[in-house]
């Protein structure tokens, strides 16, 4: 029987992707009989909003789970490690919106859009993937459908948000540092638990996570294994190029992805503008094209400046949009567990 409420926690509620959770689950109506906001010890006893009250959030412990239905994580892969097990035990289900569980192959990975049949394949711990993954996926859904693809290269051109509230705050004092000839700080960007850092502002950094063994960063690997774990197919050939930006919210990405089958470019187009999630802003002619800007605020995915490639017969070139931190995280997120209340 589908709940018709559900207990709901959420750990990281203070945080800025959990603050994002609690909006969407008022914005999208979610049915939650309560809400139980949770948070490290030096958090707990703070106040967040929902439905117009003020909720007392409580300390992460795993009987902070008894009675919970559907938790929603945003606080970090160790914390997740740690309290999904709990959570799971005492018979909730973790939507995980970390790298802690991705790709596990006992825990399905889920973008609505793409494979949300996945989602009654669960052991109590569903995955949400990284923010880049999402909107690239949710793009590419119709294509692989229609046409299938050999190939994907991506660069990325990420917002700082995706580093979280400190990264924000870090790009908006350089920018005033900067403007008025004062000293530039420099303590988080590109990966703050590293040594050395950068300045963001008037500024791009071609590292957006830790360096990996074969030269890339964790960032674009993550987009290489999640995009073959999604579709379900290993062969996808997929290399990213994951770029920090200095935007406060919205990522972009250029994508090139060669399909197996002819296409026709008003065919693809189409194909895009009834695919589920997918807005088509494509008139570069009048200069009609998303911008990380105009995402802000909004669950869906944006695609424009769609062409053929010129060098080969099946490459195909699109411009790719989203708020990060809604559909790169939050509403995904929220989406998940409306499919569970609906199941």
């Amino acid at each position: 029987m589908p709940l018709k409420e559900a207990t709901v926690a959420v750990l990281g509620a203070t945080g800025a992707v959990g603050e994002q959770i609690l909006r969407n689950l008022e914005k999208r109506s979610f049915p939650v009989k309560e809400l139980r906001p949770l948070a490290s010890a030096r958090s707990a006893g703070k106040t967040v909003r929902f439905k117009g009250e003020a909720v007392t959030v409580q300390e992460a412990k795993p009987e902070a789970f008894e009675g919970v239905d559907i938790a929603l994580f945003s606080a970090g892969g160790g914390i997740s490690e740690k309290f999904a097990p709990e959570a799971v035990k005492r018979g909730a289900v973790v939507i995980d919106n970390t790298n802690a569980f991705r790709m596990n192959p006992d825990v399905p990975l889920i973008v609505p859009e793409v494979n949300g049949d996945q989602i009654k394949n669960h052991q109590g711990i569903i995955a949400n993937p990284n923010c880049s993954t999402i909107q690239m996926v949710v793009a590419l859904k119709p294509l692989y459908d229609r046409y299938g693809f050999d190939r994907v290269i991506v660069s990325t051109y990420q917002a700082v948000s995706g580093s979280g509230a400190q990264a924000m705050e870090e790009l908006s004092e350089q920018t005033r540092a900067s403007l008025e000839n004062r000293e530039v700080k420099k303590e988080i960007m590109p990966v703050g638990k590293l040594d050395k850092h950068y300045q963001i502002a008037f500024n791009t950094l071609p590292q957006c996570d830790v360096a990996q063994d074969n030269g890339f960063t964790l960032e674009e690997m993550k987009m290489v294994r999640e995009t073959k774990k999604i579709f379900g197919n290993e062969q996808i050939g997929v290399t990213a190029t994951c770029v920090r930006v200095p935007v406060q919210r919205g990522h972009s990405e250029s994508v090139y992805v060669e399909l197996e089958k002819e296409f026709d470019l008003e065919e693809v187009r189409q194909a895009l503008r009834d695919a589920d999630g997918v807005i088509l802003e494509d008139d570069i002619q009048n200069q009609v094209y998303p911008t990380p800007l105009d995402s802000v605020g909004r669950d869906e995915v944006f695609v424009g400046r769609v062409r053929k490639d010129i060098a080969h017969p099946r490459g195909l070139n699109l411009w790719v949009v989203a708020d990060n931190l809604l559909k790169g995280a939050a509403t995904n997120a929220v989406q998940i567990a409306e499919r569970l209340v609906q199941a």
